[in-house]
């Protein structure tokens, strides 16, 4: 039997699906991007922060998930020739609109109605993965170290796993020592919500207009004061802390938009390597849209010489389709028992099977 992982993130820069086995190593099989909707990504990105009207755009852009998510498992099926009765279950993160780990009350909010995208694929869907971690007293993310750990860790060698979406987190994977991993704060995200505001583009194609700046280091040097860089882990973050308002403090119309867009990749780079230096990995793997940054990738060599930086490509699994996989896996683990939170990641008070099951 086969799974399916469906993983829409921080960045909001479409859906991304893969076609999965695990018998016994995980495989895939095949994988796409479905892009959003004009529409859903303006609905989406409204929700990201309180406004008018929630529970009505909420619900109705629930519905617009289940559909697109639908769409791209449907798309994805037939570009493998593979029926859904051969699929064991869908793991589908969700939306995530509302992040608040830390709140008097923690929480965190995936939409995306589940029942309709069982009802519409007529394949089980396994999703809320991250409440149960929460109400363990965990942060609820990031869950993808548990499986870097059980896909990418070598008794060989100390590793990193570096996932650079919206936002960027790491894994370190140091042999005979418990995993560990974090958000380390913005990944792309204010660099896409930044080159959107000055060139209405939805992002910054290989680092062209970065490519254009000079580094800050007035302003560098301001953002790393944020008292989140300096938090200790177990951490987390989103979109909802790290976005425009949280730039515009710096006053950042003082400066040339493009040295803006420089020192913003820098500070995505400063901060992974800054989370990487106890450590000291051997060898560090890049996922996520970030892999395709060319002054990012080489902001990370910079500041990381102490060993080669590469994507996760060189060990088996495209950058872009990491968290996807993820996904996949966490559905896996699911229906196998396996528990898919590391309580020394996340500071949940145990390890959990996450998940919900959503039958057609």
């Amino acid at each position: 039997m086969y799974y399916i992982g469906i993983m829409s993130g921080t960045s909001l820069d479409g859906i991304d699906l893969v076609l999965a086995g695990f018998t016994p190593q995980p495989r895939i099989i095949s994988s796409l991007l479905q892009p959003f909707p004009a529409e859903l990504k303006q609905q989406l990105q409204q929700l990201c922060q309180p406004g008018d009207n929630e529970i009505e755009l909420l619900g109705l852009a629930e519905q617009q998930l289940a559909y697109s998510y639908a769409a791209g498992v449907q798309l994805l099926l037939s570009q493998a020739g593979i029926e859904a009765a051969a699929i064991a279950a869908i793991g589908c993160h969700g939306q995530t609109i509302r992040h608040r780990p830390d709140a008097r009350l923690p929480f965190s909010y995936q939409i995306g109605d589940m029942h309709k995208l069982a009802m519409l694929c007529q394949i089980p869907v396994i999703a809320d993965f991250r409440r149960k971690d929460i109400a363990y007293g965990g942060q609820g993310a990031p869950l993808v170290p548990a499986f870097h750990d059980a896909v990418f860790a070598t008794a060989d060698a100390r590793r990193a796993v570096v996932n650079i979406g919206g936002i960027a987190n790491v894994t370190l994977l140091v042999p005979d020592q418990p995993v560990s991993g974090f958000d380390t704060g913005p990944g792309n995200a204010l660099l896409d919500n930044w080159v959107m505001q000055c060139l209405a583009k939805d992002y910054d194609m290989d680092g062209e207009f970065c490519q254009q700046g000079q580094l800050i280091p007035a302003l560098l040097a301001a953002m790393l004061a944020d008292p989140y860089f300096s938090r200790p882990a177990p951490k987390s973050t989103g979109r909802e802390y790290f976005n425009l308002n949280w730039l515009q403090q710096f006053q950042p119309e003082q400066y040339l938009p493009a040295d803006v867009q420089r020192t913003l990749c820098r500070l995505t780079a400063h901060t992974i390597a800054d989370s990487l230096r106890t450590s000291q990995p051997q060898q560090v793997f890049i996922c996520g849209g970030g892999a395709h940054n060319p002054v990012l990738m080489a902001d990370l060599a910079l500041l990381f010489p102490a060993c080669q930086i590469s994507s996760t490509a060189k060990l088996g699994v495209a950058p872009d389709w990491v968290e996807a996989l993820a996904f996949a896996w966490l559905a896996w683990a699911y229906q196998h028992q396996v528990p898919g939170n590391l309580p020394e990641v996340t500071g949940a008070s145990k390890a959990c099977v996450l998940g919900v099951a959503y039958k057609p």
